[in-house]
């Protein structure tokens, strides 16, 4: 076995810069004894060669039991030191070594290589080859080096952390464990070795090896927040709850005066469905500290799952009146508040207090996000349309946010804003079929017949519902027609009727776009009597009707239809009522006519040709 010595040698030429009060000639070994205590209280990774700890080599190279001798006698070691390791091999562990450090581990492999090559039976040498393919990750290569390794000198901890290492990634957990169990009975204190080996039995699902392993450290150590939540993690995955609980309650009787502790404790309860005993601890933590606002979050859930509407407003407004609280918990205990309304007030309650959160989280997108739902349940569907634009403008990434903005300007008959709103969407959600059909029907509105029929066909494309693709295609037959496109126009509407042969859109615009085209009069009146036998009173449809009948001269008729229509209560427009001077005329009756003609002028939604008309007595038709 080699001795310490000619190793210090070695790295002395080459590592001397990385110790502090070093000479021109190098470290003493004080330095480099102070540069190894260190190390022991580095991160993990830093305890290995494949992190770039070189120096910890030197550590490598002989076992403790070695050091021990030496130490004891260091003449008498110093004279058996061996002289068989070349100058050849010294070279290469410095080249290789200089390669890790450097990280370019694929440098230092052949170097590593041929030190083997060189000293088959050399641990440290199958322990440095190992490190190179751990970072090539080229595991399978590198464990029977690791092995041999460890095998030579088991007792050294980098050669056994190096092959769990290996087993590990192989998933490997037994194996690696039994290497843990071996380190951590040679440092009983020590948290990583624990920490590792517990790894491994939850790994291989050896959740009560885990947990003893968990209780040694607690012995060593003391109770540590770190440990006690891991075993809580695993009581509860093998559905131990008062195990779980009892760890929390171990946590606060270490630590009384944290007030986290209390609150984790209720958390726990609260999840596992016993909110009554979650109670308690939510009042300690709020005797040690009134202004806790989670607490009061708790609180406020807890009562709001026992229906206890009036202490749930009571601790919610102490919650929603403390601006340093985030919003998050505001707005999860408030959305599960809205579940419990069930008067008026209580919903009173509920929007007083979404106000107060947008109020204090102005660019909070999800406070706003359950104004806005609020204000449609109380029907501000404008109001309610203004907070989700402004939620969608902080966060345009959620889609049902966008989805209620154009729900509700199509609600409220807003054109221009569907339009503008809509486009604002696609930026965002280029690929939802609904956004595009949003656009469609506002551009169609619009009269931009083209960019509807761009985009109706683009929602037509990506939304598979059949019942949406026939709202479609009937406004697609709409678009096709105001760009004159009849024959389009046609086969869209034929597409509806086909799995529709009943709907009103179709029917109704489809007959009256065939009586203006003078075209298909037989179909356009076959469409348009299957309507108003559907609705006898809806004064539109009655006037589609009876322009059918009016463009095929049947105007006693159509007088008949109108005059119904014009008695109609709702719906009636000027459309309606100049029609019915039209077909007035037709049959004779100019002053009745007329008479039509300007009541139509004062209801608005008339023809071109209306003032004309007024003017001259006469029918003028385009």
């Amino acid at each position: 076995m080699r001795a310490i010595e000619q190793l210090l040698l070695i790295f002395r030429k080459f590592f001397y810069f990385l110790f502090d009060g070093c000479s021109a000639d190098g470290p003493g070994n004080a330095g480099i004894l102070l540069f190894l205590k260190k190390g022991k209280h580095m991160h993990s990774n830093r305890l290995k060669i494949t992190a770039g700890a070189a120096v910890l080599l030197l550590a490598l190279f002989t076992s403790p039991s070695e050091a021990q001798k030496r130490n004891r006698n260091r003449d008498k070691d110093t004279s058996q030191i061996t002289t068989s390791f070349r100058l050849e091999e010294e070279s290469l562990a410095m080249e290789g070594m200089k390669y890790m450090m450097m990280d370019e581990p694929s440098r230092a492999l052949p170097v590593f290589e041929k030190l083997v090559k060189s000293s088959p039976s050399d641990a440290a040498a199958h322990f440095m080859l190992a490190s190179a393919l751990i970072k090539l990750s080229k595991m399978e290569e590198a464990l029977p080096h690791a092995r041999q390794a460890y095998e030579a000198d088991p007792a050294n901890q980098y050669y056994a952390q190096q092959l769990s290492e290996i087993y590990t990634k192989q998933k490997k957990y037994a194996e690696a464990a039994k290497l843990y169990e071996g380190l951590l009975s040679q440092n009983p204190s020590s948290i990583q070795y624990g920490v590792e080996l517990a790894a491994m039995y939850v790994f291989n699902d050896q959740f009560d090896k885990a947990i003893a392993t968990y209780d040694q450290l607690e012995k060593a150590i003391g109770i540590t927040e770190e440990i006690t939540h891991q075993k809580q993690q695993l009581y509860l995955r093998q559905n131990k709850i008062d195990k779980a609980i009892d760890e929390a309650r171990k946590l606060i009787a270490a630590e009384p005066d944290e007030l986290d502790y209390r609150i984790e404790l209720a958390e726990l309860l609260i999840a596992n469905e016993r909110i009554d005993q979650a109670i308690q601890p939510l009042e300690e933590a709020l005797r040690l500290n009134p202004d806790e606002a989670q607490a009061h979050v708790l609180l406020a859930d807890i009562y709001r799952r026992k229906g206890d509407v009036e202490k749930c407003n009571r601790e919610l407004r102490v919650v929603f009146s403390n601006p340093n609280l985030d919003a998050e918990p505001k707005v999860r205990v408030l959305s599960g508040y809205l579940s419990m309304l069930k008067t008026d007030k209580d919903r009173k309650e509920a929007l007083s207090l979404a106000k107060q959160l947008t109020d204090t989280h102005p660019r909070d997108s999800r406070a706003l996000v359950l104004y806005g739902d609020l204000l449609v349940q109380k029907g501000s569907k404008t109001e309610a349309r203004d907070v989700y634009a402004r939620a969608a403008r902080l966060d345009g990434s959620v889609y049902e946010v966008w989805g209620a903005v154009l729900q509700l300007d199509g609600e409220l008959n807003q054109v221009d804003s569907l339009l503008a709103h809509s486009e604002q969407a696609l930026e965002v959600f280029p690929n939802q079929g609904m956004i595009w059909y949003s656009n469609g029907s506002a551009q169609l509105m619009k009269r931009n017949y083209k960019r509807a029929v761009s985009s109706l066909e683009e929602s037509r494309r990506l939304i598979e519902s059949p019942e949406m693709k026939l709202v479609i295609n009937a406004q697609l037959g709409d678009a096709y027609n105001g760009l004159g496109d009849h024959a389009k126009s046609d086969a869209s509407y034929e597409l509806v009727l086909k799995e529709d042969p009943d709907n009103d859109h179709v029917l109704n615009n489809y007959s009256y776009f065939l009586s203006l085209r003078k075209e298909k009069l037989d179909l356009a009146l076959q469409l348009s009597e299957r309507l108003v036998m559907r609705h006898k009173d809806n004064a539109t449809f009655l006037d589609t009707h009876a322009w059918v009948l009016y463009t095929r001269k049947d105007y006693k008729k159509a007088r008949e239809i109108l005059e119904k229509a014009v008695q109609g209560k709702e719906n009636v427009s000027g459309t309606i009522v100049e029609h019915y001077g039209d077909v007035l005329f037709q049959l004779g009756d100019r002053e009745k006519a007329v008479e039509q003609w300007k009541k139509a002028k004062t209801m608005g939604e008339t023809s071109e040709q209306l003032d004309k008309k007024i003017a001259t007595g006469i029918l003028h038709e385009q």
